[in-house]
């Protein structure tokens, strides 16, 4: 009696396989879907960060005056949910006049803003 052995009914045996590939399966899928959106979201912002500088840049060299604190980027063409607007750092009362904010942005078409300084370094991405 002892050397006999006991043999599960094939429904078993194959819904114990079932069980363990779809846990293998849940587990992957939700270990690698944590990471995703904070990568994505973190790659779209410095898109926009780097385009807004190449902005700027070409900006100073055509000669343009970024002293007053214009939108430079309305929005930016790379990250069209994003503009670029120069403000200064301290903030100034030229940074909260209409004519130099992003009209874009304003409207709520755009819902991100880069700001740099003008001399084209980084402020704030909100």
């Amino acid at each position: 009696m002892a050397d006999r052995k006991i043999r599960l009914p094939a429904a078993v045996v194959f819904m114990k396989k079932i069980f363990a590939f779809f846990a293998l399966f849940l587990i992957t899928s939700l270990s690698g879907c944590t990471q995703q959106p904070e990568n994505a979201a973190q790659s779209s912002a410095d898109q926009a960060k780097a385009a807004c500088a190449v902005l700027c840049q070409a900006e100073k060299a055509k000669g343009t005056d970024l002293s007053s604190g214009p939108c430079i980027g309305n929005p930016i063409q790379e990250t069209p949910d994003t503009v670029c607007d120069i403000a200064h750092n301290p903030r100034a009362a030229v940074d909260d006049l209409q004519e130099n904010q992003c009209s874009t942005f304003r409207q709520g078409d755009a819902k991100h803003f880069v700001e740099l300084d003008p001399n084209c370094a980084f402020i704030k991405y909100y």
